[in-house]
């Protein structure tokens, strides 16, 4: 493989690997990759602080160094991005360091760290869809300070993503502190200490308060890391 990459020049198999691997961004946008993003704009739902000009770079350089592969799109301009055989094999070591960064990387969560669109990004591609037997299901989700609203609407076996209200009816609504929606998520706090303590609430059907907890898939690394990373649906 030949790349653009940053050399360490050592013909050190970890030096090799890491020149590919370790550069700023990329181990992220593996980690879209690996979930089912193959879209520049979903790509960087997933990466909201890289600039578009990086992001280009990082796909350009995944590319050249045969890890990625571009595709023209079938209809309009553009292209979407694809793993080779190669890239598909770093699905292990994106996992695992997933899981040494859950253990070892610390628990606290700085407010710098807390974002709602990565987070219902994430959580839209861990929705577990059996879960659900209607043909359309819509949340909406209500974060605090400051206030934002999004909506899922899954119809399985796909999960969208809506930030703005499209006019469905909404079987669920759930008002969330984002540092607590996060935290449950992680793994961290669980959901029926989040709505005792009133930093999550509930409004909807009868049937569809009780559903939130077997259909809202938390992290793959909420277990340490024992589930992969692609289980469960809401994947494109």
């Amino acid at each position: 493989m030949t790349g653009h990459m940053s050399h360490y020049a050592q013909f050190c198999p970890v030096s090799r690997g890491a020149e590919i691997f370790a550069e700023r961004w990329t181990p992220l946008i593996l980690r879209e990759l690996l979930n089912g993003s193959h879209r520049f704009s979903e790509i960087q739902l997933g990466l909201p602080r890289i600039s578009r000009n990086l992001l280009t770079q990082r796909l350009s350089a995944l590319s050249s160094s045969g890890v990625i592969e571009r595709r023209p799109l079938d209809r309009g301009r553009g292209y979407s991005y694809h793993l080779t055989p190669a890239g598909e094999e770093l699905r292990p070591v994106v996992e695992g360091l997933g899981a040494w960064g859950y253990r070892w990387g610390g628990a606290d969560l700085p407010s710098a760290q807390l974002d709602p669109v990565l987070l219902m990004w994430f959580i839209r591609r861990r929705v577990q869809v059996k879960a659900l037997h209607r043909a359309r299901t819509v949340v909406r989700f209500d974060f605090r300070r400051p206030r934002r609203s999004f909506w899922l609407r899954i119809e399985p076996p796909v999960v969208d993503l809506c930030f703005t209200d499209e006019g469905f009816d909404v079987e669920l609504a759930v008002d969330a502190d984002v540092a607590s929606l996060t935290a449950v998520w992680l793994g961290r706090q669980r959901l029926a200490e989040a709505i005792a303590a009133g930093s999550i609430r509930l409004e909807g059907d009868e049937d569809a308060r009780p559903l939130f907890g077997r259909w809202f898939g938390l992290s793959p690394f909420a277990d340490g890391g024992a589930e992969r990373i692609l289980t469960g649906a809401g994947r494109r």
